[in-house]
């Protein structure tokens, strides 16, 4: 009997009515949701690592640090370069790290990691990440608690690929109700500012009436979004039929990356969408723009829901 432990690490699935999921330990990431058996994310197989960091849960940063350097509290750090080709530290810490279950039910489970003061980040917080799929769809929270004995800098975000249905990303409808975008370098997206979504590359990622994507290019991060009548954010892609999915979360996350996925396979070229609501844009922890100081003792909980839309199709 094999009982070797799958390389994205110990399974856990969940179900609830039309919805099942698959959280994989590794990075506590989504590596399975469903809706009457349709990918609403982009799944990845138990035995492969989490591809383009597919579903992971993204702390104590999300997106990038530029040079992997940031000083803090008269301190200057160097962090290792993950996304080598561009020069950066990618999508933080938590990703490689092993969560532990520390609760369960048929329909939710709650995984718990810590991450340790290292080289770079000499800072522990303890991450707990809460799955709970219910007749609306898979609700994530995310609360990290300091529990170092000094302040720690710290953001957090998901990072699912959304499937709105047959075919790729440019053939989908993307609603993204956002005032402006962040401006970044082409050749290491590190931000230069902020502009109206109207004027910045002639209205090209300016999404408030929904459209088909296209060719578009977006790898961009967004802010000043605009809330629903309830107060929530929610960014959805659709089909030419309605059907899709959506994303819905609160103000504590005033940050949203978009990406089209554009990669050289074509296997996995422009497959998914990737919908990263964050608590702070990128290379935060140098500008200091929404940059979370979790004091000791300190907790901050940041949650999303993914959904499916028009579920009776």
């Amino acid at each position: 009997m094999n009982t070797a432990t799958p390389t994205s690490g110990t399974q856990h699935e969940i179900a609830f009515g039309d919805y099942r999921a698959v959280i994989a330990s590794i990075g506590s990431s989504l590596r399975v949701l469903q809706h009457k058996g349709r990918d609403l994310v982009v799944p990845f197989e138990a035995e492969q690592m989490h591809v383009q960091y597919r579903g992971v849960t993204l702390a104590p940063w999300p997106n990038r640090i530029a040079d992997g350097k940031y000083s803090f509290e008269g301190s200057d750090y160097q962090v290792a370069l993950t996304e080598p080709e561009r020069g950066n530290a990618l999508h933080g810490l938590a990703g490689w790290l092993d969560f532990q279950e520390i609760d369960s039910s048929e329909s939710h489970v709650v995984l718990a990691a810590e991450i340790v003061p290292q080289f770079g980040y000499p800072f522990r917080l303890l991450l707990r990440v809460r799955w709970e799929l219910t007749a609306d769809g898979l609700e994530t929270t995310v609360t990290a608690s300091n529990t170092g004995t000094g302040a720690a800098p710290y953001g957090t975000g998901p990072h699912p690929y959304l499937v709105a249905g047959e075919g790729r990303v440019d053939d989908w409808v993307l609603d993204l109700p956002v005032a402006e975008v962040m401006t970044v370098t082409e050749d290491r997206l590190i931000p230069t500012g902020v502009e109206d979504v109207v004027s910045h590359a002639d209205g090209a990622f300016d999404f408030r009436t929904p459209r088909a994507i296209g060719d578009v290019f977006i790898d961009h991060a967004f802010t000043s979004i605009i809330p629903n009548d309830d107060g929530r954010a929610v960014v959805r892609v659709t089909t030419a039929d309605g059907s899709g999915v959506e994303m819905e979360w609160g103000d504590e996350l005033p940050w949203v990356q978009v990406h089209t996925a554009d990669q050289p396979n074509p296997d996995i070229h422009r497959i998914g969408l990737a919908v990263e609501p964050m608590t702070c844009p990128p290379d935060a922890f140098n500008s200091g723009v929404d940059l979370i100081v979790l004091q000791p003792g300190e907790s901050s909980t940041a949650a999303w829901t993914i959904r499916a839309v028009n579920p009776e199709f």
